[in-house]
């Protein structure tokens, strides 16, 4: 009888996603015990205990801050995530950013509902509208930090609408590359393109490289009445660095996706409710992603868009597999190939590939593995995880 693999899912799933799963050989639910893999969202999984079951978590999302990467990296649990997925809501919100962080849009809505049912209301909008105004981004210099998924549409679109777009990104992929147009101009380095720039869009993941990369000595290099948009990740800028440069007008204003009580008590700065993904479309993206990788590697133990294991696939050559994740460290490749011709189970193919302090091993075998193999494997030290298919 064909295994049927259990995924619990945390909070509201798009149907989109869930439907990719077949019945026949899937259960899925909120209250299930003994996950395969765990599908969410936003739910936090740093205080629950995550099952020994569980071989994968998904977020249906690209940040996976509420996931304990580190721990589940000890106990080979891959992590997915979605990258791409929710990129077009984003780029379209970064865009508004951009129109809103020029022209005080959203003061002037403010002020405008606060005179309902005032008399001479047309001699009111004539008088105060002067009291709004700001430039057109056109023709302005837009630098894009963070070349991915998304910062690739906004400094493309950009151009679209007639900004000037530099772009800095040291570690830009290949395929990034090639979706970007020739008409981005390449900084050579954060500081050019600081000085250079009249608006900055932030799209970088964030880490403890990138953690305050925008600073007070950062934000001294810009241009007097530059503006931040910032729908990445709000620990990328210095909250008290922003406010004080917002208020001595070195910076004219800060669009974020990420309030804060500072930032909210700042007239300067523009917080949004974390509204970067929320479209029915992004939802409905990241779902049917998380889905097909969470498939994907249940079914054949491929790897892909993991955060904490590497990139991995095999065209499959025999209905034996064996998936091992490991600590990266020597002669772990040999030690399972030992194992493997002492109980004389020939490899017809194999990949082993590693990022970092782990390593993940495809192996197709021309006979099944015994349980006595699997345990050999285990006790290697080593050895994080095992898992046969057939």
């Amino acid at each position: 009888m064909e295994k049927k693999y259990r995924i619990q899912t945390m909070n509201q799933i798009s149907p989109q996603g869930l439907a990719l799963f077949p019945k026949e050989r899937y259960e899925i639910g909120e209250t299930l015990t003994n996950p395969d893999a765990i599908l969410l969202r936003s739910a936090d999984l740093h205080g629950p205990i995550i099952p020994d079951s569980a071989q994968a978590v998904a977020r249906a999302g690209a940040g996976y801050n509420n996931i304990p990467v580190d721990k589940c990296s000890d106990r080979g649990i891959v992590v997915f995530n979605t990258p791409g997925g929710n990129a077009n809501a984003v780029k379209e919100l970064a865009l508004a950013g951009l129109l809103i962080g020029s022209r005080d849009i959203m003061g002037s809505i403010a002020w405008t509902g606060s005179i309902a049912g005032e008399p001479f209301l047309a001699d009111l909008l004539e008088q105060a509208k002067s009291r709004f105004e700001g430039p057109e981004i056109r023709g302005k210099v837009l630098g894009v930090v963070g070349l991915g998924a998304i910062g690739v549409m906004v400094a493309n679109d950009a151009l679209a609408l007639g900004m000037e777009v530099m772009g800095y990104d040291p570690y830009i992929s290949v395929e990034a590359a090639w979706n970007l147009s020739r008409s981005v101009v390449r900084a050579d380095s954060l500081e050019g393109l600081l000085a250079k720039a009249d608006y900055v869009s932030l799209h970088l993941p964030l880490s403890d490289a990138t953690k305050g990369i925008i600073n007070g000595e950062k934000i001294g290099m810009m241009k007097t009445g530059a503006r931040i948009i910032n729908f990445a990740r709000g620990g990328l800028a210095d909250e008290s660095a922003l406010i004080e440069a917002l208020g001595s007008g070195k910076l004219a204003r800060y669009v974020t996706d990420f309030p804060t009580p500072g930032l909210l008590a700042c007239p300067k700065a523009v917080c949004i409710p974390h509204l970067g993904a929320s479209t029915p479309e992004a939802e409905d993206n990241c779902a049917v992603m998380a889905a097909r990788q969470i498939m994907d590697f249940l079914e054949t133990g491929t790897i892909k868009n993991s955060v904490n294991f590497p990139k991995c696939s095999l065209e499959r050559r025999s209905p034996f597999r064996l998936l091992v994740a490991n600590r990266n460290i020597p002669n772990m490749l040999g030690q399972i190939t030992t194992i493997l011709a002492g109980l004389n189970v020939n490899i017809v193919s194999s990949i082993n590939q590693s990022r970092d302090q782990y390593a993940y091993n495809i192996i197709d075998t021309e006979q099944a593995l015994p349980e006595s193999g699997l345990d050999q494997i285990k006790r290697v030290p080593g050895i994080i995880r095992v898992r046969a298919l057939s």
